[in-house]
């Protein structure tokens, strides 16, 4: 602190500058011998800070010629330190730093200012902007990720899948049908053309399992599940030519097999049921959840959205309104030209983004339900009606198991068909013929409904009359495997294998064959309509990846050439 000024009217006592804007005494001039202020100096601080000396005006302090006091000269005035933010009667000279509410009050004031309204309204619509793309943005991405999940991802593993199921299936009745004719090559289809047909579904099998360990990538549990297929297909490949081997050697009449053929075609169809059938099946329900889940979860997300767009966009469109309203009010404008095609562009980009969100939901949906549901669900059919036609042939070929092969023929057939016997009734074969006669005449004539994989067909409108075919297809497949099963119970064997193997109109075979080029054509007809609707998909996407962030960036040039004429007003 400085030293205390001398009393009042005496001279006054010399003292040593302090704080950073204090000087040492001037040399005496003129012989006076008393001290000269100088300007800012703490000596002047002083006598301005209410001391019991002479009082100083704040200034430029002079000393005059000779004179023992201090002399005043005019002077530019500096402000008290007080009035600084510092102490009075410090005489340091040192200002406390700016309090933290001088930001904060210096933007509200600037923002009760007309350029710095304008400015804030134009950094909240641009910040609008910003979401509003992103949230297009985010929509657009959930949508093609279920596409692509659909339709090139895990959608088409599950078809090949089902191909797999099926060829597998096909493979094993081949097989089976090729040892019931024994050494009559000439029954049936013919031995050349039954051998043909389970070379043909070898390599279709072969191809599907290969695909599918593609198809699988990274995921270690499905490609451990493909390999497994893969491995098993060779080893029942190699039971199968045994099988075939030991047929033409023993060369037995049709439905009377050898012992060693029976046992080891007992053991390839074994391997064929309980493992590779299974593995395939279990790839298929893997990649068919997947597909599920994905869809589920990306359509929901679309939809969501699609809200979260209208309601950013609305956001967005009454903040350019509302700036256009001030601008034309306060500046005596009638319109903002920039503003304008601002709120224009971003009415259409709202309008188109929420229109795409909503045509890809529905092409989510029909690629899904009317595709993919259906295609899978008749994949199963087909396979599981090969394997099912294939238990008549073992239940000729091996009467020890012939109970058992009847029983799993009865399971599958009410997987693709379910019937509930009537009241009071046991759940036979006898009863599935009658109660499947009697649902699928109401279901023809436009009444009631079922269960199975059929069942999952008849809510399909658009397939109505391609089902009604493949049915009364089922229909007689399921007639003649009665018939057969009666001749096999009276004893007539040769009877029963020819019906199984006939190629006519009222044979076994030609029946099944009808039957399952309606239902493949039937699949085919929805799996048209899944490439369909994967193809739109796309090409409703085409574009949207950079459509949202330039549109944004378009329409913020728009408002910042908008508000900028208004802000050059108050320079």
């Amino acid at each position: 602190m400085a030293a205390p000024h001398a009393a009042h009217g005496g001279p006054a006592a010399p003292r040593a500058a302090s704080g950073p804007g204090a000087q040492a005494p001037d040399a005496p001039r003129g012989g006076s011998t008393g001290p000269r202020a100088t300007p800012g100096t703490a000596e002047a601080r002083d006598a301005a800070g209410g001391s019991t000396g002479q009082r100083v005006t704040p200034g430029v302090v002079e000393a005059g010629g000779g004179s023992a006091g201090p002399r005043v000269s005019p002077g530019p005035v500096e402000a008290p330190e007080a009035a600084r933010g510092g102490s009075a009667g410090t005489g340091t000279g040192v200002g406390a730093p700016p309090g933290p509410v001088e930001p904060l009050a210096g933007a509200v004031a600037r923002l009760r200012t007309v350029p710095g309204r304008i400015r804030a309204g134009a950094a909240g619509v641009l910040v609008l902007l910003a979401l509003l793309a992103a949230v297009l943005a985010a929509g657009v991405g959930q949508a093609r990720g279920g596409v692509g999940t659909i339709g090139h991802d895990a959608g088409p593993q599950v078809v090949v899948t089902g191909d797999l199921y099926f060829a597998l299936s096909a493979m094993d009745a081949q097989v089976a049908d090729i040892l019931l004719i024994g050494g009559e090559h000439g029954l049936g289809i013919g031995y050349d053309a039954s051998v043909r047909r389970y070379d043909r579904y070898r390599g279709l099998a072969d191809a599907a399992a290969v695909q599918a360990a593609q198809l699988a990538g990274s995921d270690p549990g499905r490609l451990r599940t493909v390999r497994a297929v893969l491995d098993g297909l060779g080893r029942y490949e190699r039971l199968a030519a045994q099988a075939l081997q030991l047929a033409d050697q023993a060369g037995y009449p049709a439905g009377r097999p050898t012992p060693e053929v029976v046992a080891t075609y007992t053991r390839a169809t074994d391997l064929m049921r309980l493992q590779l059938l299974p593995q395939a099946y279990n790839v298929t329900l893997d990649s068919g959840a997947t597909v599920r889940a994905s869809y589920e979860s990306r359509r929901s997300a679309v939809l969501t959205d699609r809200t979260l767009v209208l309601a950013a966009g609305t956001v967005v469109l009454a903040a350019l309104v509302a700036g256009q309203i001030y601008l034309a009010r306060d500046f005596r404008r009638v319109l903002n030209p920039a503003l304008v095609l601002g709120t224009v562009a971003t009415l259409a980009l709202v309008v188109a983004g929420a229109a795409v969100l909503s045509a890809e939901a529905g092409r989510l949906r029909e690629a899904k339900r009317d595709g993919f549901d259906s295609v899978l669900a008749l994949s199963r059919a087909r396979a599981i009606s090969h394997s099912a036609f294939a238990d008549e042939s073992r239940f000729l070929l091996d009467p020890e198991r012939a109970d058992t092969y009847e029983q799993t023929y009865l399971d599958k057939s009410l997987a693709v068909l379910d019937v509930e016997p009537a009241k009071d009734q046991p759940l036979n074969l006898a009863t599935y013929y009658a109660g499947l006669g009697r649902q699928i005449t109401a279901f023809t004539a436009g009444r009631g409904a079922f269960l199975g994989f059929f069942g999952d067909e008849a809510r399909q409108e658009r397939t109505r009359a391609g089902l009604v075919r493949t049915l009364a297809a089922y229909r007689a497949v399921q007639d003649n495997d009665r018939r057969m099963r009666a001749l096999a119970g009276s004893g007539d064997l040769s009877g029963a294998v020819r019906l199984r193997m006939g190629t006519g109109r009222s044979g076994a075979i030609g029946a099944f064959d009808a039957y399952d080029a309606a239902l493949g054509a039937l699949r085919d007809q929805h799996r048209r309509v899944l490439d369909d609707a994967v193809r739109a998909a796309d090409a409703d996407l085409r574009g949207w990846d950079w459509i949202p962030p330039v549109t944004a960036v378009g329409v913020a040039v728009l408002v910042l050439a908008g508000v900028r004429p208004r802000l050059a007003e108050f320079r």
